[in-house]
């Protein structure tokens, strides 16, 4: 397994650095639960926008390793629920979330006001990635 390069970095962002529909699986006393969910890549991540009592989340914090699939790549790593959207702490990533989903974002689905209202990162920690013909074995450590 190879560590993260430049050239799988950019496929990654290429394919994922914007709103993408991915398979997020998490499991709990052994029971595996899939479900897809609206996520973008950045830096060795992916960003979820959520409700910190949704079963995703419930599930997470009994058991934060996840899976995830998406458009040719699969990878493993750890969900981290950085707390609500609106904190100072999330400014960044939850402007670049505003940017990544502007089509949708406000269409009144979100509430804003709600503590609940959370940013789930997915931290990657190894992978496999296919693209034209080469399959990249990626360690995210």
């Amino acid at each position: 397994m190879a560590k993260l390069t430049k050239e799988t970095e950019a496929i990654l962002t290429d394919r994922f650095g914007k709103d993408s529909i991915i398979a997020l699986a998490t499991s709990v006393d052994g029971v595996p639960y899939v479900r897809n969910v609206d996520a973008f890549y950045s830096d060795s991540a992916f960003y979820v926008l959520t409700h910190g009592l949704s079963g995703k989340m419930k599930q997470i914090e009994i058991n934060p390793t996840v899976a995830i699939a998406g458009e040719w790549f699969t990878a493993q790593g750890q969900g981290v629920n950085l707390g609500y959207f609106g904190s100072e702490e999330n400014k960044k990533i939850a402007n670049k979330m505003r940017a990544v989903f502007a089509q949708w974002i406000d269409n009144g689905h979100n509430d804003f006001s709600d503590i609940n209202t959370c940013i789930l990162q997915i931290k990657l920690s190894r992978g496999v990635l296919f693209s034209n013909g080469t399959r990249y074995d990626i360690d995210f450590a």
